[in-house]
């Protein structure tokens, strides 16, 4: 079938993207779901810093890429070995394939799905292969999902089906933001009650780890980032207390969890400094590949600190959207407040502007 879709041409083109243009909305070809393969007219896609790396040429991809990894949409078609009840189900769409078989699988959501991993490296499907073209020229797949576009053909192993109650722009920021954000506070953070939770870096992933944070009983929630209206907003949602960088360093201010979500090194040696004796430094951010951080090393074994990395919030989809979806349901985790505008498709490069800048906490792509 044809679809519409922005398909990244070539990586690394300057700012401002809105004179680059390193995107392109044009129609495509989209074949047919393979075995345990689904089809999905998308409702909703958001965009997040992991397309803009991609863009900016942080991260090695293949080109031409139809981009676009935190979507949600109604599932149209269903290939051979896909559940036929899956139609007309609403499914939140995962960045990272998981087959259930490999080692990465059995690590309870700590490494990532080794066959996935590759497929997505590739710009492939995780069965292998591609089902977008464009004048008859294969485009790569971003993250097994591509979702930058009106459907997409996807593995069943990269959706989670959720009740038709869960509006379709909660659902798309559930695979990413949420899963990223949120579970890096349950899955490696796991503060207990009592402590004190500190998230540094507010764009999307980090606004939603600390709505998690705030979800949970009994804890004390600290925002830090350099942009005052991403403070006011933490601060409205129910943040103890919101600082900038040099702020919360200068006050002497420690925590036992914090959660670095930027994806810059001066966040990540930020969230290094704010973590007291014994405490989680969690990052969850993804600098360029040949970033390089400092801390001591002597602190660090001295006063028994740990630095974990957590990938896709060492979540299980399958496992962890229920339970953002429950805590959403019962008022306790309103991640609509995540969505900070809606854009056309038409004005992605736009999009990826206000990305870097850092004004955006997640923009959203609603189609028809």
């Amino acid at each position: 079938m044809r679809i519409r879709g922005a398909v990244l041409e070539e990586v690394g083109r300057p700012a401002p993207f809105r004179e680059s243009r390193p995107l392109t909305v044009s129609e495509l070809e989209l074949a047919e779901p393979g075995r345990e393969e689904i089809r999905v007219r998308i409702e909703v896609a958001g965009l997040c810093h992991s397309d803009l790396s991609v863009v900016d040429g942080n991260r090695a991809r293949p080109t031409p890429m139809l981009l676009g990894h935190e979507a949600a949409g109604i599932v149209d078609a269903v290939g051979p070995g896909a559940d036929p009840e899956m139609l007309g189900r609403r499914v939140v769409m995962t960045f990272l394939p998981r087959c259930g078989a490999c080692e990465g699988c059995a690590s309870n959501g700590l490494r990532p799905c080794v066959p996935g991993s590759a497929a997505n490296g590739a710009g492939e499907l995780i069965a292998g292969g591609r089902r977008l073209s464009r004048d008859g020229i294969p485009v790569h797949h971003h993250l097994g999902v591509s979702g930058f576009a009106d459907h997409a053909v996807v593995s069943v192993h990269s959706v989670v089906p959720v009740s038709d109650d869960v509006p379709a722009d909660v659902a798309a920021v559930l695979g990413c933001a949420v899963l990223t954000g949120g579970g890096a506070v349950l899955n490696a953070g796991r503060p207990s009650p009592g402590q004190t939770v500190a998230v540094v870096g507010l764009g999307g992933v980090g606004m939603a780890a600390l709505l998690t944070a705030l979800a949970l009983d009994d804890l004390t929630v600290i925002a830090v980032d350099a942009v005052e209206a991403k403070l006011a907003l933490a601060r409205e949602l129910g943040a103890a207390r919101a600082l900038s960088p040099a702020e919360a360093v200068e006050s002497g201010l420690r925590a036992p969890v914090v959660i670095e979500a930027a994806g810059n090194v001066r966040a990540l040696e930020t969230a290094i400094a704010l973590t007291e004796a014994g405490g989680r430094t969690v990052t969850v951010g993804l600098p360029a590949p040949d970033a390089r951080v400092s801390f001591s090393p002597t602190a660090l074994v001295a006063e028994g600190r740990s630095i974990i990395g957590s990938y896709l919030g060492s979540a299980v989809p399958e496992r962890d959207i229920p339970v953002f979806v429950d805590l959403w349901r019962r008022g306790r985790l309103p991640v609509e407040r995540l969505v900070s505008s809606e854009i056309a498709l038409d004005d992605i490069n736009e999009g990826m502007d206000a990305l870097a800048s850092g004004a955006a906490v997640r923009q959203i792509i609603r189609f028809a």
